[in-house]
């Protein structure tokens, strides 16, 4: 295979950069990334309902932005909103943004665009949460404690909100794929309550991976990516390492949850990029699971690069990773 033709015509935007802290520091910077992320293409994103509320967890209020159908809303600091509360029976998805644990926003398009999209074509109610990010100081376990802060509020507003009973399914795209499963792993040792359903998105679920070979098509096709869109093992263990706030090796397996057991969690749906060196980390996730029984939905998104959710859904290829969760979101049947 190859890049996928539309982005490949974006790769230009981004060319000789190597970092996104390079890329921001520049001017120009933002106008770029915009352009590199398809802004300048036809697309208008689904006008959906949107309104904010506030987990309580262990680190503070957490921030949640509810996309989807309008509904009774508890807030215990601003009381509640009033509308007439959908009938029961709507999916509903709580979902963790992309960012390498210490970046990322709940208005970047693998967040916002991603809800619309998401709840637009479920009709069902999607949770973005804020989580805090691993910097000034931040570091495990309050970004997973924030993640099921957010889950443990939702599942108790779920239904009064229009969710089906036990149809609530936890996800989130690469680091936030990382929270959803350590999410899901403490839910079921704890003996809580599980997700009807995983949705993941090119997850980092492990502290070191094999690079992929070299001569292998996939590997020369990696090899000619710009710098800013490759994951070197130095930027992993970096990455992790700034994540837990020491060695990968005293991680826990809700830090890192590929090393840990995952039988017994909810079915998983995946998707990994063909064009990604952190591709490794979900197809080992998956075999994983496999071999503990658990259900697994993968799709290989040929063509398609870390973080393609990040670009604008005008192109196909996004459209195509919106469907295939969608799909698996509409498709949630409840676990327990």
């Amino acid at each position: 295979m190859s890049l996928d033709v539309e982005l490949e015509g974006l790769m230009h935007h981004v060319a000789e950069v190597d970092s996104f802290a390079d890329l921001l520091a520049d001017p120009a910077g933002m106008r770029r990334l915009e352009a590199f992320s398809g802004a300048d293409l036809p697309y208008s994103a689904p006008a959906v309902p949107i309104r904010s509320v506030e987990a309580p967890g262990p680190n503070g209020p957490v921030p949640v932005r509810i996309y989807g159908p309008s509904g009774r809303v508890l807030d215990g600091d601003r009381g509640s909103t009033a509308a007439d509360a959908p009938g029961a029976g709507l999916p509903g998805l709580v979902w963790l943004h992309g960012g390498g644990f210490a970046g990322g926003t709940l208005d970047m398009r693998e967040a916002d665009q991603a809800a619309r999209e998401l709840a637009d074509r479920t009709g069902g109610l999607v949770f973005s949460v804020d989580y805090r990010l691993a910097r000034d100081g931040v570091h495990f376990p309050v970004p997973h404690e924030d993640a099921l802060a957010a889950w443990i509020w939702a599942t108790a507003h779920a239904e009064e909100l229009g969710v089906a009973p036990g149809a609530l399914c936890l996800g989130g795209a690469s680091a936030g794929g990382n929270l959803a499963v350590g999410a899901a792993m403490y839910l079921k040792d704890a003996g809580r309550g599980l997700p009807a359903k995983l949705l993941l998105a090119y997850p980092l679920l492990h502290a070191v991976l094999p690079p992929p070979e070299p001569a292998a098509p996939d590997g020369r096709v990696l090899s000619s990516l710009p710098r800013i869109l490759r994951f070197t093992e130095d930027d992993c263990r970096a990455m992790v390492e700034n994540y837990i706030g020491g060695p990968a090796g005293m991680a826990s397996s809700y830090a890192l949850p590929g090393h840990a057991d995952p039988s017994g969690l909810p079915p998983v749906a995946i998707i990994a990029c063909e064009y990604d060196d952190l591709r490794r980390s979900a197809e080992l996730f998956r075999e994983s699971l496999r071999a503990a029984g658990v259900q697994v939905a993968f799709r290989l998104e040929a063509g398609a690069t870390h973080g393609y959710l990040n670009h604008s859904a005008a192109l196909g290829i996004v459209q195509q990773g919106l469907a295939f969760l969608a799909a698996e979101l509409d498709s949630a049947k409840p676990f327990q």
